[in-house]
């Protein structure tokens, strides 16, 4: 058996629950055409890479937005309310399974955001959970809008292996995207690879980690 002494968590289905096609259906009532070629679980466009590594500003996306759907008229809120449209939330008990993971493991959030999202995400865990952020829940959180480095480039999981002197063979990686895996995989993490209708919690006990 392999030992683990670190686990990096991705965000989105694993801790906290999305759906891409409630955002892809907003994104099309919005006029955005061919949409799961411009944003999608496996591909996006340019626009979304560059405001999840933070290299354009949310007032940039939103204008970016209307070019896409060739709607100058489109408003704030509604480019908003789309992009959030795939935000759902964190199951009942699983801030619990963390906690108690972090008692055993170094654990650390590492997550491709950006600043509309995180903004929302921000919002719900204090109204839904009471709590400022996800900074208690781990070791250290990471957001790839803040760091200007995203999955599933090599350097985003080079930087978090280097800044907490984590060892790849000894170091967890859990994501719900093939290619996210594939990267971690090729730098000597072990991975797996979390997909519905497979839990966090089912992982969890499966691999025997509690």
């Amino acid at each position: 058996m392999q030992i683990i002494e670190n686990i990096i968590f991705d965000y989105g289905n694993v801790i906290f629950m999305i759906d891409f096609e409630r955002a892809q259906q907003a994104f099309i009532h919005l006029g955005v055409k061919n949409v799961a070629q411009v944003f999608g679980h496996m591909q996006q466009s340019s626009l979304f890479d560059d405001f999840d590594t933070g290299q354009i500003s949310a007032a940039q996306f939103r204008e970016g937005i209307r070019q896409l759907t060739r709607q100058d008229t489109l408003k704030d809120e509604e480019i908003d309310a789309a992009w959030n449209a795939l935000l759902i939330g964190v199951p009942p008990g699983r801030h619990e399974l963390l906690l108690r993971l972090k008692q055993r493991y170094q654990t650390f959030l590492l997550s491709n955001n950006n600043e509309i999202h995180y903004g929302w995400i921000m919002q719900y865990l204090k109204q839904q959970y009471g709590l400022t952020d996800n900074s208690t829940l781990f070791v250290r959180d990471y957001y790839s809008h803040l760091l200007g480095m995203r999955k599933p480039n090599r350097e985003i999981f080079e930087w978090i292996l280097n800044e907490h002197q984590l060892q790849p063979e000894t170091t967890l990686f859990i994501d719900d995207s093939p290619q996210h895996i594939a990267t971690a995989k090729s730098l000597g993490l072990q991975t797996e690879l979390l997909t519905a209708p497979d839990t966090l919690e089912q992982l969890i006990e499966r691999k025997m980690l509690l």
